[in-house]
């Protein structure tokens, strides 16, 4: 089970810390210092290379949590289930991301159609506000149903 934890907070990690600092820090000096052409065409390229390591993320997350929620069995603590719950809508709202509006802004950029560009990456903007938060939420849920147990 040791394992299984440490490769569940690696993921988190990288997921949450990376949309943390792509929304808090890249985004808004992106936002500030370059035109639509410049600024969608980074993001184009930021989610090209961060994407794939959130699909490991996901995938590390989704199966060591099981894995550690088996090994409790009938003993499993409401917040860890509360934590499987945000967990899992984190990741539909990702997969969301990843094939509609993040597809529509590689394909505007490619097309060089900054408004549709600008329109996706408004969507991805706001999904990955939503999934910051849950992120957030989840780590607290878990530290303070741990620390009132």
């Amino acid at each position: 089970m040791e394992l299984s934890a440490i490769l569940h907070v690696l993921g988190i990690v990288v997921w949450v810390g990376g949309m943390f600092f792509a929304y808090m820090a890249l985004r808004p000096v992106a936002a500030a210092v370059l035109e639509p052409p410049q600024r969608l065409t980074l993001w184009a390229g930021v989610f090209g290379k961060f994407f794939p390591w959130v699909w490991v993320s996901v995938t590390l997350v989704l199966a060591t949590g099981l894995h550690m929620l088996m090994q409790l069995g009938a003993a499993t603590p409401h917040y860890a289930l509360a934590m499987l719950a945000l967990g899992v809508v984190m990741m539909l709202l990702f997969a969301h991301v990843f094939f509609a509006p993040y597809k529509k802004l590689k394909r505007a950029v490619s097309e060089q159609n900054w408004p549709a560009g600008g329109a996706a990456l408004g969507q991805i903007r706001m999904l990955i506000g939503i999934n910051l938060s849950l992120g957030l939420l989840t780590i607290a849920v878990v530290f303070l149903g741990r620390a009132l147990t």
